[in-house]
């Protein structure tokens, strides 16, 4: 909380920055009608309704990002939260500062500290991040980063020019990620879970993204799900990957979903270089069988973990933090269309895919496991 703050009131702090952007009237107007919606859906899935609406705005402050007053009744989101980091984070935020006005009006509370007990467990039980800095923090210690070592080192193997030694050296990585899991599930209760947005907000879901998805889901030991968000810029509704698990296993996630891209791109670029008569119009198709290649090949060296007795039975406790920040999940279903052409060459070049070469730490871009190529 930012000092001197109104008293029943709560602010997240971020150093301030420059706005590279302003918003005109209608789309600031856009924006206010979108919070509003998106209260009323929170309201009725973290709070059964029974918060009453404030007035809602935008606020110039840039180190308070969000701030619920209970002497005006009303609720603020900074424009540098949203216009800096989308809205996403403006969801974090407002949900943040919903549980404070839980606590004042709904239980009467008059904690000392605007984050005291009381309001740690509302947000607990509803998988809200009491910091709301609208983008989570990083928590680490030293048993995660020699864990990231160890698979780095074994990943770093996998650049092998030797083919069989680079296949060897990824899924032995692969085990040691099962095995880690498999092992740490008691501690990762203890650890706590956080989540993630990967990518930027997208109007459409193309195959390639939802099949990257599923591998993340099946391979990567993190729960992911595209949540609907708003385009200020764009006054367009939208989606946004978000991944929920442990430290160590967002960090993997979000390199692999990095990689991925960027090497289907390529794959892609390389694909038309040497084939002249390719049509544009075939890459996302192509990109869709990059990813459904290497999906398969990470689905058969799951079967020789299961052959060697390694068996990964689910978190039980990433279950339930993912149904506390997700109540409500709606599952939807999509065709396959396109060229198929493209789609068996993009899924054969997707089989060939090796994770290798370990990138050390920088602390301003977050943990970066991996640099890759094909092999």
């Amino acid at each position: 909380m930012k000092k001197n703050a109104p008293a029943g009131s709560s602010a997240t702090s971020r150093t301030a920055e420059q706005v590279p952007r302003a918003l005109t009237i209608e789309l600031e107007a856009a924006v206010v009608r979108q919070l509003g919606k998106s209260y009323d859906f929170l309201n009725a899935v973290y709070f059964k309704t029974r918060l009453r609406k404030p007035a809602l705005g935008l606020s110039n402050e840039s180190q308070q990002l969000g701030r619920w007053t209970l002497s005006t009744r009303t609720l603020e989101v900074s424009r540098y939260l949203l216009i800096n980091h989308g809205w996403e984070a403006v969801l974090e935020v407002v949900k943040h500062e919903m549980a404070h006005q839980f606590v004042d009006e709904v239980l009467g509370s008059r904690e000392e500290s605007s984050h005291g007990p009381e309001f740690r467990r509302v947000c607990e039980e509803r998988s809200i991040d009491w910091r709301a800095s609208g983008v989570p923090a990083t928590r680490d210690n030293g048993e995660n980063t020699h864990v990231l070592e160890r698979i780095a080192k074994l990943l770093a193997l996998a650049g092998s020019s030797n083919v069989h030694e680079a296949q060897a050296a990824m899924s032995a990585a692969q085990r040691l990620m099962l095995t880690h899991n498999i092992e740490a599930e008691e501690a990762s209760a203890k650890q706590g879970y956080s989540f993630r947005h990967l990518g930027k907000p997208t109007g459409r879901l193309n195959e390639s993204i939802r099949i990257l998805t599923r591998i993340l889901n099946d391979h990567f030991f993190v729960e992911p799900i595209w949540i609907p968000v708003w385009r200020p810029f764009e006054n367009k509704r939208g989606s946004v990957l978000e991944i929920c698990g442990t430290e160590t296993n967002l960090d993997i996630a979000a390199y692999v979903y990095r990689f991925l891209n960027d090497t289907a791109e390529r794959l892609w670029l390389e694909h038309r270089r040497a084939n002249s008569e390719v049509s544009g119009r075939d890459r996302l198709t192509f990109m869709a069988g990059v990813m459904a290649g290497f999906r398969e090949k990470l689905d058969e060296q799951r079967s020789e973990s299961r052959g060697r007795g390694i068996v990964w039975v689910g978190d039980a406790g990433l279950g339930q933090y993912f149904k506390r920040r997700h109540p409500h999940v709606r599952t939807t279903r999509y065709a396959t269309h396109g060229n198929q052409l493209a789609r068996q060459h993009g899924r054969a070049a997707g089989k060939k895919i090796v994770l290798h070469r370990a990138v050390k730490h920088n602390q301003h871009e977050g943990t970066r496991l991996l640099n890759a190529n094909n092999s």
